[in-house]
């Protein structure tokens, strides 16, 4: 089962909320960008205590979002992955043997398809849809592509994470703490 049957992966923006976590049931936390000097110290903490971090790489302060970034990432910071909008940080990501999750905003029908397409190519781990509270989207890219798909973006509720993981996501991100023991 995909992230160790843990629904749920608390998204995070800090260390403090990251330390917050250390003694939480979770595996999985996604750290949402923070600051590039501060990443190396936030991953191995996690990692002391048996917390593994996918790092959303176009949100980390004092880097660009690139294919040279993803592979400083990958070999120097070691997370478990890397979360990204560019193909060329999901490729860098995969050659790097890390969770490489593509994500994808619902933004209209020709995005959609280019998706389809890149993803096609690219082949990523999982497939990160946002807003994730539309079910119908998660049943259709999941079946499309034939790849697990997280729903993160907009889930308020827990009606909203529950037709996320019955529409088939494998996870659901989420900032929202009242969340994270929903399931």
């Amino acid at each position: 089962m995909p992230f160790k049957g843990q629904p749920i992966l608390p998204a995070v923006h800090k260390l403090k909320d990251v330390e917050a976590l250390l003694a939480s049931p979770y595996t999985y936390v996604v750290l949402l960008g923070g600051h590039l000097g501060q990443l190396k110290s936030i991953v191995d903490l996690a990692a002391s205590h048996d917390k593994k971090i996918l790092l959303h790489a176009d949100l980390i302060d004092g880097l660009k979002n690139d294919e040279y970034a993803a592979e400083f990432l990958c070999q120097s910071i070691r997370p478990a992955g890397l979360i990204s909008t560019r193909a060329a940080v999901i490729q860098k990501t995969k050659q790097n043997r890390l969770l490489a999750i593509q994500r994808l905003f619902l933004i209209d029908s020709d995005a959609l398809e280019r998706t389809y397409a890149l993803v096609e190519k690219i082949r990523p781990d999982y497939i990160e849809v946002l807003p994730g509270v539309m079910p119908h989207m998660i049943q259709e890219v999941r079946t499309r592509t034939g790849i697990p798909v997280i729903a993160g973006g907009l889930i308020r509720t827990p009606a909203d994470v529950e037709q996320a993981i019955a529409a088939g996501a494998s996870a659901i991100t989420t900032s929202r703490r009242e969340l994270w023991n929903t399931i």
